[in-house]
């Protein structure tokens, strides 16, 4: 055969490798979001909220695993704003986290592209506003990852998908609330709960078929159980994890989670209560919904279903029957269980034990006794352009130190492909609720009392579930494993908005001294600098 010849055999594979991997390159979805103030009357008097796009809660964003987001952010407020993208793990991106310890807040006026993608995940997630109190105000909305169609799921294709936005609401205005902890005060009770930022809304469906409910719980401060009239809920998914189907009467969900679970409309044609209750609180507040039949000529009726009677003991004992699917598929082909969490031993122990302190007269929340403060200039941009003075990575030790409590900005040391335990230990007599940005991990086991080594028997080292955040029972212990394959600054905080704005948080610094494309992106080239990062170059 001629040189000539096999030149042009060799070029044109090549081309044709060439246009197979343009076209194999995963999709780039395009958006631009503008956030500005508005008047809504959500609690039966008119209010202040934020709206994105003129909507409140904001846009549901709908991607499919592995899609590139690329989404201009327009803040119109009077206000630095972010947004984060709860439970994305934003692989090897803590650049676009939107958190302060990551990046510098919008300021007024102006935009900010964020650009990430939605790796190898599935499920229910949600987004909402980090900075100041925010959060109090709206800016949240549901953000799903669906699986890929040559991925199989363990279940049939739902004839609907109805995403519901669950949480607890203020009648109070955003910047009073901030004032007000600013001042040393707590969070007051909240004036009610809401369902996609209403207190009554609509689903319909028709009889026989089986439909998809989302659910996050995007409140502030409050528990809630989740049921729905006459109806039996089959959970199969919870922050990215396929899970074992069981079915439940309600389900408990505790700020900042999310779950998937489908319904099957097999009752007479008729209209069915949605609820939504506040759990552990003395007074109750609900909200309720409609589950309408297409061919129903009932409205709702009867009594409203009733939330469990019992109260943390029950919820416990619910939270350890979620179990994870070990031979589903997850986003990618490889069964869930194919990593052997349980056979690993911990590089790291860290017990952190959330309280209440008094510092300088004022009301501070705080773990291992340091308060995290937001320095002017974030973090992740202080290590890139190694800029001293920012942060200390020995403000806070890994275990309770017993000393008072003080104010610091502080980092967590750990190293790439470290395998820590994590221990929440909590003392108080409240409910709480942590989350690590950049990872889900596995939730080992749950304890009443103090945490000790010896309490690691009963941990479940075969089949727990995998989540972004847990909740962590009065006066008792949750235990946590988490694989550090993701290199940044990652914010590991209460859910319970107040707490995380008065110091219960800080940043696990997870390091490799020599940097590589194979680990981390490089810092953005639109990244906005602030503090001392100003004049820098990227």
């Amino acid at each position: 055969m001629g040189k000539s010849v096999i030149l042009h055999l060799v070029f044109g594979v090549l081309g044709v490798l060439g246009v197979s991997l343009v076209n194999a390159e995963d999709p780039y979805l395009f958006f631009t979001w503008t956030v500005t103030y508005g008047t809504r009357s959500i609690l039966g008097v008119p209010q202040q909220v934020i709206l994105i796009n003129n909507q409140f809660p904001g846009p549901r964003l709908d991607v499919v695993t592995n899609n590139n987001i690329i989404l201009n952010l327009i803040n119109k407020l009077d206000q630095p704003f972010l947004l984060t993208w709860n439970g994305v793990k934003q692989r090897k991106n803590s650049w676009q986290d939107g958190v302060l310890g990551t990046n510098c807040p919008i300021p007024p006026n102006s935009n900010y592209t964020y650009k990430f993608q939605a790796k190898d995940q599935i499920g229910s997630y949600n987004y909402f506003p980090s900075t100041l109190m925010h959060r109090a105000a709206g800016g949240f909305g549901g953000l799903n990852i669906i699986h890929r169609s040559v991925i199989p799921i363990p279940y049939a294709n739902p004839a609907g998908d109805f995403t519901l936005l669950v949480g607890d609401w203020f009648k109070t205005n955003h910047k009073t609330l901030q004032q007000s902890l600013d001042a040393g005060n707590p969070l007051p009770f909240p004036d009610g709960v809401l369902i996609n930022g209403q207190t009554h809304s609509t689903f319909s469906g028709d009889r026989g078929k089986t439909y998809m409910f989302r659910i996050s719980n995007v409140g502030l401060s409050t528990s809630l159980n989740f049921r729905i009239q006459g109806h039996k809920m089959k959970l199969v998914e919870v922050e990215g994890s396929h899970v074992i189907q069981n079915l439940y009467d309600s389900l408990d969900i505790h700020v900042g989670q999310s779950i998937t679970i489908l319904v099957t409309l097999d009752q007479p044609a008729k209209d069915y209560y949605i609820v939504a209750s506040t759990r552990f609180t003395e007074t109750v507040l609900t909200a309720t919904g409609v589950l309408h039949y297409t061919n129903s000529n009932a409205p709702v009726s009867g009594p409203i279903p009733a939330a469990p009677v019992n109260q943390f003991d029950w919820s416990m004992e619910q939270a350890r029957t979620y179990r994870w699917n070990l031979t589903s598929n997850a986003a990618r082909p490889n069964p869930q269980g194919s990593f052997h969490y349980g056979q690993i031993t911990p590089t790291k122990t860290f017990v952190l034990a959330n309280s209440a302190s008094s510092i300088n007269g004022k009301l501070r929340y705080a773990v291992n006794g340091v308060s995290y403060i937001n320095p002017d200039t974030p973090l992740k941009l202080a290590d890139h352009f190694g800029i001293p003075g920012v942060f200390s990575t020995n403000s806070i030790s890994a275990v309770p130190s017993g000393r008072a409590a003080t104010v610091a900005t502080s980092v967590m040391p750990t190293s790439l492909h470290d395998f820590i335990e994590v221990v929440f230990q909590n003392n108080e007599n409240t409910m709480q609720a942590w989350h690590l940005d950049g990872y889900d991990f596995w939730v080992v086991g749950f304890g009443s009392g103090q945490w000790s080594p010896d309490s690691r028997k009963s941990y479940n080292l075969v089949d727990a579930l995998t989540r972004h955040t847990t909740q962590v029972y009065p006066n008792s212990w949750t235990a946590i494993l988490v694989s550090l394959d993701n290199q940044g600054m990652w914010n590991m905080r209460s859910t319970l908005w107040d707490r995380q704005y008065l110091g219960q948080q800080f940043y696990l610094r997870v390091w490799n001294p020599v940097r590589s494309l194979a680990n981390e992106y490089d810092i953005p080239s639109n990244v906005l600098l602030c503090g001392k990062a100003v004049g820098r170059h990227p």
